[in-house]
Protein backbone atom coordinates (compact mmCIF):
# COMPACT_ATOMS: atom_id res chain seq x y z
CA UNK A 1 0.00 0.00 0.00
CA UNK A 2 1.26 3.46 -0.83
CA UNK A 3 2.27 6.34 1.52
CA UNK A 4 -1.14 8.17 0.33
CA UNK A 5 -3.79 5.06 0.32
CA UNK A 6 -1.86 4.78 4.25
CA UNK A 7 -2.62 8.20 4.87
CA UNK A 8 -6.12 8.55 3.71
CA UNK A 9 -6.71 4.90 5.56
CA UNK A 10 -4.89 6.25 8.96
CA UNK A 11 -7.67 7.91 10.82
CA UNK A 12 -9.74 4.69 10.65
CA UNK A 13 -7.65 3.04 12.98
CA UNK A 14 -9.21 5.19 15.72
CA UNK A 15 -12.13 2.87 15.43
CA UNK A 16 -9.96 -0.46 16.48
CA UNK A 17 -11.62 1.54 19.78
CA UNK A 18 -14.39 -0.22 20.57
CA UNK A 19 -15.71 2.39 22.91
CA UNK A 20 -14.91 4.67 20.06
CA UNK A 21 -16.65 3.11 17.25
CA UNK A 22 -20.11 2.96 18.79
CA UNK A 23 -19.44 6.54 19.68
CA UNK A 24 -18.65 7.12 16.31
CA UNK A 25 -21.44 5.15 14.66
CA UNK A 26 -23.77 7.20 17.11
CA UNK A 27 -23.08 9.98 16.00
CA UNK A 28 -22.58 9.45 12.10
CA UNK A 29 -26.31 8.08 12.67
CA UNK A 30 -27.38 11.21 14.73
CA UNK A 31 -25.78 13.72 11.84
CA UNK A 32 -28.08 12.04 9.11
CA UNK A 33 -30.62 12.63 11.39
CA UNK A 34 -29.94 15.96 11.30
CA UNK A 35 -29.72 16.64 7.34
CA UNK A 36 -33.31 15.06 7.77
CA UNK A 37 -34.31 17.76 10.19
CA UNK A 38 -33.13 20.65 7.72
CA UNK A 39 -34.36 19.46 4.97
CA UNK A 40 -37.69 18.75 6.58
CA UNK A 41 -37.71 22.16 7.63
CA UNK A 42 -36.89 23.87 4.76
CA UNK A 43 -39.94 21.96 3.34
CA UNK A 44 -41.92 22.24 6.03
CA UNK A 45 -41.70 25.96 5.83
CA UNK A 46 -42.75 26.04 2.15
CA UNK A 47 -45.62 24.41 2.85
CA UNK A 48 -46.33 27.15 5.68
CA UNK A 49 -45.81 30.25 3.76
CA UNK A 50 -44.13 29.84 0.11
CA UNK A 51 -43.55 33.19 0.11
CA UNK A 52 -41.38 33.67 3.55
CA UNK A 53 -40.16 30.63 3.75
CA UNK A 54 -36.63 31.97 3.63
CA UNK A 55 -37.20 34.13 6.40
CA UNK A 56 -39.02 31.07 8.17
CA UNK A 57 -35.72 29.05 7.71
CA UNK A 58 -33.64 31.69 8.51
CA UNK A 59 -35.52 32.34 12.01
CA UNK A 60 -34.59 28.77 12.86
CA UNK A 61 -31.09 28.67 11.70
CA UNK A 62 -30.97 31.62 14.34
CA UNK A 63 -32.53 30.43 16.95
CA UNK A 64 -30.29 27.34 16.45
CA UNK A 65 -27.02 29.61 17.12
CA UNK A 66 -28.57 31.36 20.07
CA UNK A 67 -29.40 27.82 21.68
CA UNK A 68 -26.01 27.20 21.40
CA UNK A 69 -24.25 29.98 22.62
CA UNK A 70 -26.61 30.36 25.65
CA UNK A 71 -26.77 26.80 26.84
CA UNK A 72 -23.40 25.13 25.69
CA UNK A 73 -21.23 26.63 28.46
CA UNK A 74 -23.40 24.90 30.80
CA UNK A 75 -23.70 21.91 29.18
CA UNK A 76 -19.63 21.80 29.63
CA UNK A 77 -20.16 21.75 33.02
CA UNK A 78 -23.30 19.63 33.37
CA UNK A 79 -20.95 16.95 31.47
CA UNK A 80 -18.21 17.11 34.13
CA UNK A 81 -20.82 16.51 37.08
CA UNK A 82 -23.51 14.32 35.51
CA UNK A 83 -22.90 10.73 34.30
CA UNK A 84 -21.99 11.56 30.90
CA UNK A 85 -23.44 8.42 29.02
CA UNK A 86 -27.14 9.58 31.03
CA UNK A 87 -26.80 12.73 29.20
CA UNK A 88 -25.75 11.09 25.96
CA UNK A 89 -28.30 8.91 25.62
CA UNK A 90 -30.89 11.06 27.51
CA UNK A 91 -30.04 13.72 25.16
CA UNK A 92 -30.91 11.61 22.11
CA UNK A 93 -34.00 10.22 23.41
CA UNK A 94 -35.40 13.82 24.34
CA UNK A 95 -34.04 14.88 20.28
CA UNK A 96 -36.34 12.07 19.36
CA UNK A 97 -39.73 13.44 21.01
CA UNK A 98 -39.07 16.56 19.75
CA UNK A 99 -38.68 15.63 16.19
CA UNK A 100 -41.69 13.51 16.66
CA UNK A 101 -43.56 16.63 16.96
CA UNK A 102 -42.73 18.50 13.79
CA UNK A 103 -45.25 16.66 11.66
CA UNK A 104 -48.26 17.75 13.69
CA UNK A 105 -47.53 21.36 13.25
CA UNK A 106 -50.38 23.99 12.20
CA UNK A 107 -48.08 27.28 13.43
CA UNK A 108 -45.04 29.17 12.35
CA UNK A 109 -44.41 29.45 16.04
CA UNK A 110 -44.82 26.12 16.84
CA UNK A 111 -41.38 25.59 14.36
CA UNK A 112 -39.61 28.00 15.73
CA UNK A 113 -40.20 26.65 19.74
CA UNK A 114 -39.11 23.02 18.45
CA UNK A 115 -36.32 24.10 16.85
CA UNK A 116 -35.10 26.31 19.90
CA UNK A 117 -35.96 23.02 22.18
CA UNK A 118 -34.31 20.51 19.87
CA UNK A 119 -31.20 22.52 19.98
CA UNK A 120 -31.41 23.48 23.73
CA UNK A 121 -30.22 19.73 23.80
CA UNK A 122 -28.23 19.57 20.80
CA UNK A 123 -25.56 22.12 22.87
CA UNK A 124 -25.72 19.71 25.36
CA UNK A 125 -25.17 16.62 23.15
CA UNK A 126 -21.99 18.19 21.39
CA UNK A 127 -19.52 19.18 24.18
CA UNK A 128 -20.19 15.98 26.18
CA UNK A 129 -19.38 14.14 23.23
CA UNK A 130 -16.48 15.93 22.42
CA UNK A 131 -14.63 16.14 25.98
CA UNK A 132 -15.14 11.93 26.12
CA UNK A 133 -13.40 11.33 23.10
CA UNK A 134 -10.38 12.36 24.44
CA UNK A 135 -10.60 9.89 27.11
CA UNK A 136 -11.53 6.68 25.37
CA UNK A 137 -8.85 7.30 22.58
CA UNK A 138 -5.29 6.64 22.65
CA UNK A 139 -3.15 9.83 22.50
CA UNK A 140 -1.63 8.66 19.19
CA UNK A 141 -5.18 8.19 17.79
CA UNK A 142 -6.83 11.05 19.16
CA UNK A 143 -5.93 13.65 15.79
CA UNK A 144 -7.18 10.63 13.99
CA UNK A 145 -10.47 10.46 16.00
CA UNK A 146 -11.27 13.72 15.35
CA UNK A 147 -10.25 13.99 11.87
CA UNK A 148 -12.81 10.68 11.04
CA UNK A 149 -15.72 12.98 12.98
CA UNK A 150 -14.95 16.14 11.14
CA UNK A 151 -14.83 13.92 7.92
CA UNK A 152 -17.72 11.89 8.52
CA UNK A 153 -19.76 15.50 9.29
CA UNK A 154 -18.14 17.10 5.72
CA UNK A 155 -19.61 14.17 3.54
CA UNK A 156 -23.15 13.69 5.06
CA UNK A 157 -23.03 17.31 4.89
CA UNK A 158 -22.89 16.53 0.93
CA UNK A 159 -25.12 13.19 1.10
CA UNK A 160 -27.46 13.55 4.08
CA UNK A 161 -29.41 16.12 2.02
CA UNK A 162 -29.68 14.12 -0.91
CA UNK A 163 -30.52 11.16 1.04
CA UNK A 164 -33.08 13.15 2.76
CA UNK A 165 -34.25 14.79 -0.50
CA UNK A 166 -35.16 10.35 -1.73
CA UNK A 167 -36.96 9.89 1.64
CA UNK A 168 -39.02 13.17 1.07
CA UNK A 169 -40.07 12.18 -1.95
CA UNK A 170 -40.67 8.09 -1.26
CA UNK A 171 -42.59 9.16 2.42
CA UNK A 172 -43.95 12.82 2.17
CA UNK A 173 -42.79 16.11 4.04
CA UNK A 174 -43.98 15.62 7.37
CA UNK A 175 -43.26 11.73 7.57
CA UNK A 176 -39.64 11.84 6.86
CA UNK A 177 -39.44 13.95 10.54
CA UNK A 178 -40.42 10.29 11.54
CA UNK A 179 -37.40 8.70 9.80
CA UNK A 180 -35.30 11.14 11.40
CA UNK A 181 -36.84 10.30 15.13
CA UNK A 182 -35.72 7.01 14.65
CA UNK A 183 -32.10 7.98 13.93
CA UNK A 184 -31.93 8.97 17.06
CA UNK A 185 -33.39 5.84 18.37
CA UNK A 186 -30.74 3.89 16.82
CA UNK A 187 -28.08 6.04 18.11
CA UNK A 188 -29.29 6.22 21.74
CA UNK A 189 -28.98 2.30 21.69
CA UNK A 190 -25.47 2.13 20.72
CA UNK A 191 -24.80 4.39 23.13
CA UNK A 192 -26.62 2.55 25.89
CA UNK A 193 -24.30 -0.94 24.89
CA UNK A 194 -21.40 1.26 25.91
CA UNK A 195 -19.93 0.77 29.98
CA UNK A 196 -20.76 3.70 31.68
CA UNK A 197 -17.31 3.95 33.57
CA UNK A 198 -15.52 3.85 30.19
CA UNK A 199 -17.20 7.14 29.63
CA UNK A 200 -16.14 8.99 32.82
CA UNK A 201 -12.46 8.63 32.86
CA UNK A 202 -10.77 12.19 33.84
CA UNK A 203 -13.84 13.21 36.31
CA UNK A 204 -12.56 13.35 39.11
CA UNK A 205 -15.02 13.73 42.32
CA UNK A 206 -13.65 17.12 43.51
CA UNK A 207 -15.65 18.27 39.81
CA UNK A 208 -18.51 16.12 40.18
CA UNK A 209 -19.50 17.75 43.96
CA UNK A 210 -19.07 21.25 42.60
CA UNK A 211 -22.21 23.78 43.15
CA UNK A 212 -21.18 26.53 42.01
CA UNK A 213 -22.30 26.47 37.98
CA UNK A 214 -21.67 30.17 37.31
CA UNK A 215 -18.35 29.98 38.69
CA UNK A 216 -17.38 26.56 37.02
CA UNK A 217 -19.09 28.35 33.47
CA UNK A 218 -16.49 30.98 34.18
CA UNK A 219 -13.28 28.65 34.41
CA UNK A 220 -14.25 27.07 31.64
CA UNK A 221 -14.36 30.11 30.03
CA UNK A 222 -11.09 31.63 31.79
CA UNK A 223 -9.20 28.52 31.08
CA UNK A 224 -9.95 28.59 27.36
CA UNK A 225 -9.09 31.92 26.69
CA UNK A 226 -6.00 31.90 29.43
CA UNK A 227 -4.11 28.29 27.29
CA UNK A 228 -2.07 30.12 24.64
CA UNK A 229 -2.58 27.04 21.83
CA UNK A 230 -6.24 27.36 22.62
CA UNK A 231 -6.27 30.87 22.26
CA UNK A 232 -4.59 30.85 19.07
CA UNK A 233 -6.85 28.09 17.86
CA UNK A 234 -9.82 29.98 18.47
CA UNK A 235 -8.50 33.12 16.97
CA UNK A 236 -8.62 31.90 14.17
CA UNK A 237 -11.98 29.91 13.95
CA UNK A 238 -12.73 33.54 13.98
CA UNK A 239 -10.89 34.29 10.76
CA UNK A 240 -12.72 31.35 9.29
CA UNK A 241 -16.18 31.90 10.13
CA UNK A 242 -15.71 34.96 8.00
CA UNK A 243 -15.11 33.35 4.92
CA UNK A 244 -17.23 30.51 5.95
CA UNK A 245 -20.09 32.80 6.34
CA UNK A 246 -19.28 34.22 3.09
CA UNK A 247 -19.72 30.73 1.40
CA UNK A 248 -22.91 29.75 2.91
CA UNK A 249 -24.20 32.94 2.46
CA UNK A 250 -23.60 34.06 -1.02
CA UNK A 251 -22.68 31.19 -3.10
CA UNK A 252 -25.75 31.12 -4.35
CA UNK A 253 -26.26 34.62 -5.54
CA UNK A 254 -22.81 34.53 -7.33
CA UNK A 255 -24.04 30.86 -9.26
CA UNK A 256 -27.76 32.44 -9.94
CA UNK A 257 -27.09 36.39 -10.53
CA UNK A 258 -23.41 36.82 -11.26
CA UNK A 259 -23.10 33.81 -13.16
CA UNK A 260 -26.03 33.09 -14.59
CA UNK A 261 -26.51 29.67 -13.60
CA UNK A 262 -28.98 27.21 -12.40
CA UNK A 263 -29.68 25.79 -8.53
CA UNK A 264 -28.08 22.10 -10.04
CA UNK A 265 -24.55 24.21 -10.42
CA UNK A 266 -25.13 26.22 -7.06
CA UNK A 267 -25.21 22.33 -5.65
CA UNK A 268 -21.91 21.40 -7.51
CA UNK A 269 -20.14 24.30 -5.86
CA UNK A 270 -21.28 23.63 -2.59
CA UNK A 271 -20.58 19.81 -3.35
CA UNK A 272 -17.24 21.24 -3.74
CA UNK A 273 -16.54 22.93 -0.96
CA UNK A 274 -17.51 20.01 1.24
CA UNK A 275 -15.31 17.31 -0.82
CA UNK A 276 -12.82 20.04 0.07
CA UNK A 277 -13.15 19.79 3.85
CA UNK A 278 -13.83 16.58 4.03
CA UNK A 279 -10.58 15.57 2.52
CA UNK A 280 -8.30 18.29 4.93
CA UNK A 281 -10.25 16.18 7.63
CA UNK A 282 -8.60 12.77 6.74
CA UNK A 283 -5.14 13.72 6.43
CA UNK A 284 -4.70 16.95 8.16
CA UNK A 285 -3.84 14.58 11.84
CA UNK A 286 -1.06 12.85 9.59
CA UNK A 287 0.57 15.24 7.59
CA UNK A 288 0.67 18.36 10.89
CA UNK A 289 2.54 17.03 13.65
CA UNK A 290 3.35 20.29 15.48
CA UNK A 291 1.80 20.47 19.18
CA UNK A 292 0.33 24.34 18.52
CA UNK A 293 -1.23 23.22 15.17
CA UNK A 294 0.34 26.46 13.70
CA UNK A 295 1.03 24.37 9.98
CA UNK A 296 -2.95 23.80 9.78
CA UNK A 297 -4.50 26.77 11.03
CA UNK A 298 -2.18 29.40 9.43
CA UNK A 299 -2.30 27.63 6.10
CA UNK A 300 -5.33 26.75 6.47
CA UNK A 301 -6.61 30.80 7.03
CA UNK A 302 -4.20 31.82 4.42
CA UNK A 303 -5.91 29.18 1.76
CA UNK A 304 -9.12 30.02 2.40
CA UNK A 305 -8.59 33.80 2.70
CA UNK A 306 -6.79 33.53 -0.93
CA UNK A 307 -9.57 31.17 -2.44
CA UNK A 308 -12.12 33.42 -1.84
CA UNK A 309 -10.75 36.76 -3.46
CA UNK A 310 -11.04 36.43 -7.02
CA UNK A 311 -14.79 34.15 -6.67
CA UNK A 312 -16.55 37.35 -8.38
CA UNK A 313 -14.88 37.34 -11.61
CA UNK A 314 -14.21 33.29 -12.40
CA UNK A 315 -16.57 30.86 -14.59
CA UNK A 316 -17.57 28.24 -12.51
CA UNK A 317 -15.06 25.43 -13.70
CA UNK A 318 -12.47 27.62 -11.63
CA UNK A 319 -14.82 28.70 -9.07
CA UNK A 320 -15.28 24.67 -8.36
CA UNK A 321 -11.71 24.23 -8.11
CA UNK A 322 -11.22 27.02 -5.97
CA UNK A 323 -14.33 25.97 -3.49
CA UNK A 324 -12.62 22.75 -3.12
CA UNK A 325 -9.10 24.92 -1.72
CA UNK A 326 -11.46 26.85 0.60
CA UNK A 327 -13.12 23.78 1.89
CA UNK A 328 -9.56 22.80 2.67
CA UNK A 329 -8.71 25.78 4.25
CA UNK A 330 -11.97 25.89 6.65
CA UNK A 331 -11.17 22.24 7.77
CA UNK A 332 -7.73 22.81 8.68
CA UNK A 333 -8.55 25.81 10.05
CA UNK A 334 -11.38 24.81 12.28
CA UNK A 335 -10.48 21.75 13.23
CA UNK A 336 -7.24 22.09 15.80
CA UNK A 337 -8.88 23.70 18.65
CA UNK A 338 -10.92 20.17 19.59
CA UNK A 339 -7.85 18.71 19.89
CA UNK A 340 -5.88 21.17 21.06
CA UNK A 341 -8.31 21.31 24.20
CA UNK A 342 -8.20 17.53 24.68
CA UNK A 343 -4.02 17.47 24.57
CA UNK A 344 -3.50 20.43 26.75
CA UNK A 345 -6.01 20.83 29.14
CA UNK A 346 -6.79 18.93 32.28
CA UNK A 347 -9.25 16.08 31.98
CA UNK A 348 -10.89 17.38 34.87
CA UNK A 349 -11.42 20.95 32.88
CA UNK A 350 -12.30 19.57 29.70
CA UNK A 351 -16.17 19.47 29.68
CA UNK A 352 -16.60 22.90 30.47
CA UNK A 353 -13.77 24.23 28.16
CA UNK A 354 -15.49 21.84 25.36
CA UNK A 355 -19.15 23.87 26.13
CA UNK A 356 -17.30 27.13 26.21
CA UNK A 357 -15.79 26.56 23.49
CA UNK A 358 -18.84 25.61 21.64
CA UNK A 359 -20.10 28.22 22.49
CA UNK A 360 -17.75 31.00 21.71
CA UNK A 361 -17.24 29.05 17.82
CA UNK A 362 -21.05 29.81 16.87
CA UNK A 363 -21.18 32.78 18.60
CA UNK A 364 -17.91 34.01 16.03
CA UNK A 365 -20.71 32.32 13.00
CA UNK A 366 -23.16 34.69 14.38
CA UNK A 367 -21.37 37.68 14.04
CA UNK A 368 -20.16 36.30 10.78
CA UNK A 369 -23.55 36.08 9.07
CA UNK A 370 -24.53 39.61 8.91
CA UNK A 371 -21.37 40.72 7.88
CA UNK A 372 -21.53 38.02 4.80
CA UNK A 373 -25.27 39.55 4.70
CA UNK A 374 -23.87 42.71 4.49
CA UNK A 375 -21.47 42.31 1.90
CA UNK A 376 -23.77 40.47 -0.53
CA UNK A 377 -26.56 42.94 -0.12
CA UNK A 378 -24.20 46.40 -0.52
CA UNK A 379 -21.30 44.83 -3.04
CA UNK A 380 -22.93 41.84 -4.73
CA UNK A 381 -20.16 42.21 -7.56
CA UNK A 382 -16.91 42.21 -4.93
CA UNK A 383 -18.20 40.73 -1.83
CA UNK A 384 -16.06 37.71 -2.22
CA UNK A 385 -13.06 40.20 -2.95
CA UNK A 386 -13.76 42.31 0.24
CA UNK A 387 -14.16 39.43 2.46
CA UNK A 388 -10.88 37.89 1.40
CA UNK A 389 -9.40 40.91 2.18
CA UNK A 390 -11.16 40.96 5.56
CA UNK A 391 -10.00 37.36 6.24
CA UNK A 392 -6.22 37.52 5.37
CA UNK A 393 -6.49 40.97 7.20
CA UNK A 394 -7.86 39.28 9.98
CA UNK A 395 -5.62 36.25 9.49
CA UNK A 396 -2.32 38.13 10.20
CA UNK A 397 -3.52 39.98 12.82
CA UNK A 398 -4.12 36.42 15.00
CA UNK A 399 -0.57 35.71 13.62
CA UNK A 400 1.06 38.96 14.65
CA UNK A 401 -0.31 38.88 18.00
CA UNK A 402 -1.74 35.49 19.20
CA UNK A 403 0.80 32.99 17.76
CA UNK A 404 2.58 31.11 20.37
CA UNK A 405 6.36 31.35 20.94
CA UNK A 406 8.72 28.45 18.87
CA UNK A 407 9.17 26.91 22.64
CA UNK A 408 5.68 26.45 22.35
CA UNK A 409 5.70 24.70 19.34
CA UNK A 410 8.01 22.22 20.31
CA UNK A 411 6.95 21.27 23.25
CA UNK A 412 3.64 19.56 24.78
CA UNK A 413 2.56 23.18 25.79
CA UNK A 414 -0.07 22.13 28.57
CA UNK A 415 0.64 25.59 31.12
CA UNK A 416 -1.19 28.56 29.93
Amino acid sequence: MDASARTLLEPFKALRNGVFAKLYFAQTISLLGDAFTWVGLALLSYQFDQARSPTILATALTLRVTAFIIFSPFAGVVADRVERKTILYTTHFIRMGIIGCFPFTTAEWQIYVLTFLLNVFNAFFTPTYQAVIPQVVEKKYYRQAVGLSTATYQLLGILGPAIAGVFALWFGTREIFLIDAATFVIAAVLILMIPGEDLQNGVTKQVRESQNTLADVGTGIQLMFGNRLVRFALSFEFVSAIAGAMILVNTISLIKNEIHLSDAHYGWARAAFGIGAAIAAFVAGAYDKTESRSLSLIGGSLVLGVSILSANSVPLAILIGLWIFAGLGQSLADMPAETLIGENIAPSDQGKVYGAHFAFSHLWWAIAYPIAGYLGTAFPTMDFLIAGIITLSCASLVILFFRPKLDMDLTTASVP
